[in-house]
């Protein structure tokens, strides 16, 4: 609303709110749009998970492009198509911008994967938990192909009357991700358990021990 009539919006074309806007309302503005599941200026496709990172192709102007992204999780191919679109809002060469996606180092502690002696990979997303950090690093956990996957999982603070409700969602995530032990830490992640117990998963809490684990 603030944007002046020959400004640039670039919008997140999977967002549905976003999307029925720009479809509707939208008459006097720039508009560069990205997304994986609708037509945009700025497409994604073939997204391929692996531990370190994710592929994906690009289609820029009808062009494809191959973009490596060293984060893990379909957010993080979701923020590089943002990425590009910004580039081609201030007309810097595509490939520049891929490249310095290539080159992308990610705050500490949020989906920083490590490896144990064990040979166990470890994702790391403990930075300031959120309900769509916890959705998204649970989807990463779920896509990836290794034989056995443990979420271990603390409170999410300062969500205040929805706190409840949106642990509740974690546990969720937790069970149509197809997680094989979900460990609890935490008052509030009380709720992410039984949530996740109601619909049949087996649930460490803090020091409880489960027969085979």
């Amino acid at each position: 609303e603030g944007l002046s009539e020959n400004g640039t919006i670039i919008i997140n074309n999977d967002n549905d709110l976003l999307h029925n806007w720009n479809q509707t309302q939208n008459t006097k503005y720039a508009i560069i749009t990205y997304g994986l599941n609708e037509q945009s200026n700025i497409i994604g496709k073939e997204i391929q998970f692996h531990e370190n990172g994710s592929t994906c192709k690009a289609i820029v102007e009808e062009k494809e492009y191959n973009v490596e992204i060293p984060v893990g999780g379909e957010h993080f191919v979701s923020n590089s198509l943002c990425a590009l679109a910004v580039a081609k809002a201030m007309n810097i060469e595509i490939e520049k911008a891929i490249k310095g996606i290539a080159n992308f180092e990610l705050t500490k502690n949020r989906m920083q994967i490590q490896k144990a002696k064990i040979g166990a990979t470890i994702i790391n997303d403990c930075y300031n938990a959120n309900y769509d950090s916890m959705k998204a690093a649970l989807n990463y956990l779920g896509k990836l192909t290794n034989p056995r996957k443990i979420a271990v999982l603390g409170d999410m603070k300062e969500l205040g009357e929805y706190s409840k409700k949106l642990h509740e969602q974690v546990g969720e995530e937790v069970y149509q991700n197809k997680i094989d032990l979900l460990i609890c830490v935490g008052e509030e992640a009380k709720a992410i358990a039984k949530k996740a117990q109601e619909l049949g998963m087996k649930v460490a809490f803090e020091n409880t021990k489960i027969k085979g684990y």
